[in-house]
């Protein structure tokens, strides 16, 4: 299928002398930013170096004053009288049966707490993380890991109920052996904490003996963290002060924070809405922004300012585990993704239009800031809001940017900035705006009041909730309505990036027209949307990724490259072959650079299996348990494996050891029910097929198997009413009723099977092989 990709070859001396191989069909803006994204940028990180924020304020005296003291200056800082906000005055805090006590010890601020062997030892408090509205504490361990305290210091006032300790997971307790515990992986600086909380960070994990030796320049948040290294910019400086032709471009900027610049925003007094004086055509400050103000996986850190964001991060979606169906938040998510969904974003607003990048704070306070753009005589009006001036419900923040709290006290405003839906909230359980303050009333009644105010319901610019909603219910229609959203350019790209990652692999003629569509999408977010589509998809549709393989982004080439690497090479010419190669050395280290997560293992475990190294493949999944014993996947995917291989016992022994850690989790009491059905040991595959389906009572795929089992025993009338009870909680599931049908009929139960083959033609009313199994039940009735 290959035979008539034509390509040229690119040359690239500065990069080892690697040859690139790109295919002629690709558009041009790949082939440009390509360029420049592995030419341009490399060479001008080589040619400069970070200085430190000291030479930058000698110019910038404005800009450091209004930076110094920020939640950026103070993102980290050395234990000292001045820095620590806690009471270390010998007070305790007891939790979970574990009393802490926090006191001071030779000149050091020290904690006695429950440590990793579960046994309770003194601690010293080496930097502080954070400022407001809390404060957390890290602590030095061997092998150069910092490791951030789960008892946090409340740093708001006592009338806001601050000045205290308090727990950040009060609900559960937390064992020492657990990955949340303060002294485990999930805690863990160096990996979680420290690219956001420092300038210039190298994480330097070694694998061999499992440490890490960390360095950074600095270890605050400060200026070369969004500006990029600053020595060509004060050479630039200095050649200009002395009167010479300094011959370095740009000032010897790294990136170009310079989108405002020239550009005004203007109200239309039809409208009252704004209008931006020049369309932006590039996403510079949000691409700086988002690396530490979003929820994303890190590639590397050998991070250039100003570089593509997607090109060392990859964000997270609008997934079913951190977002409602409508994209507001439920997880810890740091507003990029919020931003993504907004009309703002789309209009061209950038972060700095509403905060002063230096001060972090808002350039006005509260509502003022909204005004800067918006009509306050329209929006502020209760011909607007219909709610008492001064109040809540006036609020334009209040109702468009409705806070989370997060970290027990840490208050986070919604960026997409939508319209309240409690009809959505009534149909869909999304939260809204109106009844977070109106706690006592129900949803329908808040819709039946925006309704009446505006004269039919809001609908705003966020269109995609019912067809999230539907996906994360596997409705029936959800692939459909899928499509339809994923084309949809007038809908935000995290949206449709989502939709595309939801969608299954291509079943159809339109499914396979719209995959392609979004592989070929300009937006590189949308392109790794599109992919995850292929991820479990046979091979033929696999092939899709390949032209992907050369993408500027390397979030997106290394997931094409992933895609690809089960692949029959003698498909391919060598050179494409060479290409192949090489980026799925680059997924390698991109999976290496986390080595120490078990998750990062599992990858590249996944990858060798699929070019049949598998004793490379064993490797990396017996070290992801290793790192993590309690990992689930990990037994999942590496019992698969051995199964695959003839090694059926050693998977059923592999799945009951990942019971014995973690007894009560239904998918791997699902797959030793599958991998006891392959020994032909039934009456124990149904007890933990059973189990599945009780811990796991909403999974309609368990259900479906433990039935299936029932019924190969004969028992048919059980298996009929595990069925049922699934489609109490999901109706419109094609695959339980048609199982129903089949059953009942067997059963000879015909009335039953009559009706649930109608709901299934109801459901699918076109499909001719529904219909006419109707019409031979009718026959029979």
């Amino acid at each position: 299928m290959l035979q008539n990709y034509g390509q040229v070859i690119v040359k690239v001396d500065h990069l080892n002398s690697i040859a690139f191989v790109v295919m002629t069909h690709l558009p041009a803006r790949s082939l440009i930013l390509l360029c420049l994204t592995w030419a341009s940028l490399p060479l001008l990180a080589e040619q400069s170096h970070y200085i430190g924020q000291k030479a930058c304020a000698g110019c910038h005296a404005e800009q450091s004053a209004e930076w110094t003291g920020s939640h950026h200056d103070l993102a980290m800082q050395e234990a000292t009288e001045q820095s620590v906000a806690a009471n270390f005055d010998n007070t305790t805090f007891e939790i979970h049966g574990v009393t802490s006590r926090f006191f001071r010890k030779d000149g050091q601020f020290m904690v006695h707490t429950d440590g990793p062997d579960g046994k309770m030892h003194e601690y010293a408090i080496k930097y502080t993380f954070g400022v407001y509205p809390l404060q957390q504490y890290l602590v030095e361990f061997p092998g150069g890991r910092l490791q951030a305290l789960d008892i946090a210091w409340d740093s708001r006032s006592s009338d806001q109920g601050g000045q205290r300790w308090f727990h950040l997971h009060p609900e559960d307790k937390v064992d020492h052996d657990d990955v949340l515990h303060w002294t485990g992986p999930n805690l863990n600086w160096n990996y979680m904490c420290a690219d956001c909380h420092s300038t210039n960070l190298k994480k330097n994990y070694r694998s061999d003996n499992n440490s890490y030796e960390t360095r950074w320049s600095e270890l605050d948040v400060s200026c070369e963290a969004c500006h990029g290294p600053g020595s060509t910019h004060q050479a630039w400086a200095d050649a200009t002060a002395a009167g010479k032709e300094p011959h370095i471009s740009n000032k010897g900027l790294t990136v170009a924070l310079d989108e405002r610049n020239g550009i005004a925003w203007t109200i239309d007094p039809e409208t009252g809405k704004p209008i931006r004086s020049k369309s932006k055509n590039s996403h510079r400050e949000l691409d700086v922004c988002a690396r530490c103000h979003s929820r994303r996986s890190q590639l590397t850190d050998e991070v250039i300012p100003g570089d593509s964001f997607l090109n060392s991060y990859r964000p997270a979606l609008l997934t079913e585990s951190l977002y409602f169906p409508d994209g507001q938040m439920k997880d810890e998510v740091y507003v990029w993704g919020s931003f993504m969904q907004s009309k703002m974003h789309q209009s061209g607003v950038t972060c700095s239009d509403c905060h002063n990048p230096h001060t972090a704070e808002l350039r006005l306070p509260g509502e003022k800031v909204c005004y800067q753009c918006h009509a306050a005589d329209r929006y502020a009006s209760q011909a607007h809001h219909f709610h008492q001036p001064d109040s809540k419900g006036a609020s334009c923040i209040e109702c468009h940017m409705p806070a989370t709290t997060f970290m027990g006290v840490d208050d986070r405003n919604d960026h997409s900035f939508r319209v309240p839906r409690p009809d959505w909230s009534a149909s869909l359980g999304t939260p809204n705006a109106c009844n977070s303050c109106h706690q006592q009333e129900s949803a329908a009644w808040a819709a039946q009041h925006t309704k009446r105010w505006y004269g039919k319901q809001p609908e705003g610019f966020h269109r995609f909730a019912p067809i999230l909603a539907a996906a994360q219910d596997a409705s029936i229609t959800a692939q459909q309505r899928l499509m339809e959203l994923a084309l949809n350019t007038n809908q935000p790209v995290i949206a449709r990036a989502t939709a595309y990652s939801e969608l299954a692999a291509p079943s159809s003629q339109q499914a396979l027209m719209v995959l392609q569509q979004g592989l070929n999408d300009e937006q590189p977010l949308v392109r790794l949307g599109a992919l995850n589509a292929l991820v479990g998809a046979p091979l033929r549709y696999r092939l899709l990724a390949f032209p992907l393989v050369w993408d500027e982004q390397r979030s997106v080439r290394i997931e094409a490259a992933r895609l690809m690497a089960s692949y029959p090479k003698e498909q391919f010419k060598p050179e494409q072959i060479d290409v192949l190669e090489k980026v799925i050395r680059e997924y390698i280290e991109v999976q290496q650079f986390s080595a120490e997560r078990p998750e990062s293992q599992l990858n590249l475990a996944g990858l060798y299996a699929d070019m049949e190294r598998f004793e490379e493949a064993e490797t990396a999944y017996r070290q992801a348990l290793k790192l993590q014993n309690r990992f689930v996947p990990a037994y999942i995917n590496f019992a698969q494996m051995l199964s695959n291989r003839g090694r059926e016992r050693e998977a059923d022994n592999l799945l009951r050891a990942g019971i014995s850690k973690v007894p009560d989790n239904a998918i791997l009491h699902h797959a030793l029910g599958l991998s006891l059905v392959r020994q032909k040991q039934l009456n124990g595959a149904i007890e933990s097929l059973k189990r599945a389906n009780e811990l796991a009572p909403d999974n309609t795929r368990y259900a479906y198997v433990y039935a299936v089992a029932l019924q190969t025993t004969g028992n048919l009338s059980g298996a009929i009413r595990i069925l049922e009870h699934a489609l109490e909680q999901h109706p419109e599931d094609p695959d339980l009723l048609f199982t129903l049908v089949t059953f009942n009929r067997d059963a000879g139960n015909k009335s039953a099977a009559l009706h649930y083959a109608e709901k299934l033609q109801e459901l699918i009313p076109d499909n001719p092989d529904i219909a006419q199994l109707v019409r031979q039940l009718q026959d029979n009735n």
